[in-house]
């Protein structure tokens, strides 16, 4: 391990602790990182993926065993982004092409970190489930998207679940989780089957992820996350996704 990767340790850590706190993996927080540190997009997309099954099952798990999560809520979603992340991994893309898009899932994220109000308690939990179509129109659009780039959409999902009604704060967070865990997992046998499965040195980002994602999610599904650190991930991320314009020396 290089010395930019030793001092980016912490960065994983706080990344992983920040989005969990919300049901998210940290995708693209981790990708905005590694993208600093000039790793090659093959193993960047690889590595996001893995770190988001990690970082999102804890979420899912927590969130689960509190009786936020949903199952009649997530089904239409994961229903339709399954294949469409398996059909978006196999898509062959360009550097240049990936870093495009790469970046604007970027600042897209940051905008909704810097727009995200703080919420207050809600004092109930609801869910009420999209019909089939949309969910189901949702859920394959973002499930394609996560597929090319190497994220789980949950990033997206969210404001549009609370947008719409869907759900509550703490609920849509668990269906996020969820359907992180299932774009990852589909992600990746996608890239499997299209040969484009690039594994660098996951370990370290593995642990560091494991221990902010058990805090981020264990103080999210009793708490809530903190306005400043979104604005400081949000930051990263417009950094993250300048830099992708930048001509590589």
């Amino acid at each position: 391990m290089n010395q930019v990767s030793l001092y980016a340790m912490p960065l994983f850590a706080f990344v992983a602790a920040l989005y969990s706190s919300v049901g998210h993996g940290g995708a693209t927080g981790y990708l905005a990182l590694m993208s600093f540190m000039g790793m090659p997009p093959h193993v960047m997309s690889t590595t996001a993926l893995i770190l988001n099954l990690l970082t999102a099952g804890i979420s899912c798990f927590v969130y689960a065993r509190a009786g936020y999560l949903s199952i009649k809520l997530t089904f239409p979603f994961i229903l339709a982004s399954i294949p469409a992340a398996l059909v978006g991994s196999m898509v062959p893309i360009s550097e240049r092409q990936y870093s495009w898009m790469l970046a604007a899932a970027l600042i897209v994220t940051a905008a909704l970190l810097i727009g995200a109000k703080r919420k207050t308690q809600e004092p109930t939990s609801f869910a009420s489930p999209p019909p089939l179509y949309q969910g189901g129109l949702v859920g394959a659009t973002l499930g394609f998207i996560s597929g090319a780039i190497g994220i789980g959409g949950g990033v997206f999902l969210s404001p549009i679940i609370i947008l719409m009604r869907w759900a509550d704060t703490k609920t849509t967070s668990a269906t996020a989780a969820l359907f992180i865990i299932a774009n990852s997992a589909s992600g990746l046998v996608g890239r499997t089957l299209a040969g484009t499965l690039a594994f660098g040195n996951v370990l370290p980002f593995l642990l560091c992820a494991f221990g902010g994602a058990v805090a981020g999610s264990i103080w999210g599904a009793k708490l809530s996350s903190a306005t400043k650190l979104r604005l400081a991930l949000a930051v990263v991320l417009l950094v993250a996704a300048v830099k992708m314009f930048l001509p590589k020396s």
